[in-house]
């Protein structure tokens, strides 16, 4: 029995409402995909001939290798980013490094920071629209400037990476330690991606025709992704640790005062320590021409007085060979508000400034007297004066009159870290606290009468640090200034770190990272646990 003309009419008018809900779907659908094309390949309106099916080949030969160009650029611009990003406690010393060699001040650690950060955010960006294009079955048509652009960040982050390799190779150690307090977050991030990536893996790989192909694309995509679950197995960090077992915080030693707050090697530096809540002071110390011990970190005037414009022809002269009549006419601290090395120069208010503008160059014996009169520790590098100097051989000497005879400051406030004569120095003052720069045997430390270790915040190392402890061997850091290091060597067990950020580690009353064995077992159990389910999910859901 036929249908009737009402049923009929019914049927037809279904289907139109069908076709007209498709077109509309279609036709809203092709503004995203003409946008995504036009971004990646400028060829707004090429989508539509240039459809395929997933599973088929996405692009020519040229758009493979293109594609697979920009994926390690992708991830060497990753590496580059995260490793200059973890490097920030030492641009400092990266930027008075290339004032050193160009002669001139700038901050390049920050515009190589910027710049690092803009060429990897528009890569990622690239690399997104890729995605989104095979997802959506189109061909690749990568425009030229693009891969022009791939090519220049390429280049950008091979070379850089390779010079700064090659002249602060010790940034590497600091990424290693990095790991040690983002790897559980890298952990979370890493197999985030890998859920997100298995969406359009798994939409191509059940309708590919070629079975090799198919087992290429799933295994790598399988190892990347079991290596991730297990990844936490191996990981080590001494601040997942047993609730308790947290030691008290490292007391903050400012280096060279408060170098954040005002000029390095200044009264006012140091003052600026003290009231920020630096337990100790440290300074490098130079003597004069005619015996008067300063202070000075620099072989030169240079960088840290206007020795340029008051002797302007003595600006490479060690600041050795200057009479103390000379020190005293040059300005230590007007350098502070031109160069503004940390950024703060600018907030400082007209009365601050001028206490910059006014400070001059410290003696030693000033330098003792403000520890003594705030009871703080004390620790100075001290070198050794040029040949042909009158302090040449009696340098050590000349330090220990002006620290028994001149100043009002207690032996025993004095970490002692010169490494010559120390046995003499040692029967001239048993108070000293001799203090090694070397990670030297217990038994040859102990033979030395070593109370104190003063080490580079490289050389980290929690068994290290217990071990010299047992032995009441205190173990100083230097230079920790970012608040992830202070946190690692806080779980280390340090007791003392160096820092040019007394003001802003003084308020970090908890490690920054901090969790039980257990906490993390269940952190990254549980995310491997939801990505495998979702993955799951989005396999099944594609076959």
């Amino acid at each position: 029995m036929g249908r009737s003309p009402v049923s009929l009419s019914r049927l037809k008018l279904g289907r139109l409402k069908v076709v007209r809900r498709q077109l509309l779907q279609r036709y809203e659908h092709q503004p995203f995909v003409s946008c995504l094309a036009g971004l990646y390949g400028c060829q707004w309106r090429r989508y539509q001939r240039a459809k395929a099916q997933p599973g088929e080949c996405c692009c020519s030969r040229l758009e493979c290798g293109s594609f697979g160009l920009l994926i390690v650029t992708f991830f060497l611009t990753l590496v580059f980013l995260y490793f200059w990003s973890e490097a920030q406690n030492d641009y400092n010393d990266f930027d008075w490094f290339n004032f050193g060699n160009l002669g001139f001040w700038f901050p390049w650690s920050v515009v190589l920071l910027v710049v690092s950060a803009a060429l990897f955010t528009y890569i990622a960006l690239l690399l997104v629209l890729a995605v989104c294009l095979l997802s959506e079955g189109q061909r690749l048509y990568l425009h030229w400037s693009h891969k022009i652009g791939i090519l220049v960040t390429l280049t950008f982050s091979i070379s850089a990476t390779a010079v700064l390799s090659d002249l602060w190779s010790k940034e590497w150690k600091t990424l290693l330690l990095s790991f040690q307090v983002t790897a559980p977050f890298l952990h979370v991030g890493g197999v985030l991606l890998m859920t997100l990536l298995s969406w359009p893996i798994a939409l191509h790989f059940f309708r590919m025709n070629k079975r090799v192909r198919q087992v290429v694309i799933l295994g790598l995509y399988l190892a990347v992704l079991f290596t991730l679950y297990l990844v936490p197995l191996g990981m080590y960090s001494p601040c997942i640790k047993e609730e308790g077992t947290l030691g008290p915080a490292p007391i903050l030693i400012g280096h060279r005062g408060a170098p954040m707050l005002a000029p390095e090697n200044t009264q006012l530096s140091f003052q600026r320590a003290v009231e920020a809540g630096g337990e100790g002071l440290e300074t490098d110390v130079t003597i004069s021409y005619d015996g008067v011990p300063f202070l000075m970190h620099d072989s030169t005037l240079r960088r840290t007085t206007n020795v340029h414009e008051v002797f302007p022809n003595r600006t490479s002269t060690p600041a050795a060979m200057f009479t103390w009549a000379e020190l005293e006419m040059l300005s230590a601290g007007a350098w502070f508000l031109t160069r503004d090395p940390f950024g703060t120069a600018s907030s400082l208010d007209l009365e601050e400034r001028s206490l910059v503008e006014n400070q001059t160059v410290p003696t030693l014996k000033d330098f003792l007297d403000l520890a003594a009169q705030h009871g703080r520790l004390v620790i100075f590098d001290l070198r050794r004066p040029p040949q042909g100097h009158p302090y040449h051989n009696t340098w050590i000497t000349r330090t220990l009159e002006v620290l028994h005879n001149e100043s009002s400051i207690n032996s025993s406030q004095v970490l002692w870290l010169p490494a010559d004569q120390r046995d003499v120095v040692q029967e001239i003052d048993p108070e000293l606290q001799q203090t090694s720069g070397d990670r030297a045997s217990v038994e040859e430390l102990q033979e030395e009468r070593i109370v104190r270790l003063n080490l580079h915040y490289s050389s980290m190392s929690q068994e290290q640090i217990s071990k010299y402890a047992s032995v009441n061997i205190s173990t100083n850091l230097y230079v920790v200034s970012q608040p992830w290091l202070y946190s690692l060597a806080w779980c280390a067990g340090a007791q003392s770190v160096t820092t040019n950020a007394l003001h802003l580690l003084k308020n970090l009353h908890k490690p920054i990272f901090l969790m039980t064995p257990h906490e993390y077992s269940m952190m990254w159990i549980l995310t491997d646990i939801v990505s495998a389910v979702l993955i799951t999910a989005v396999f099944i859901f594609h076959w």
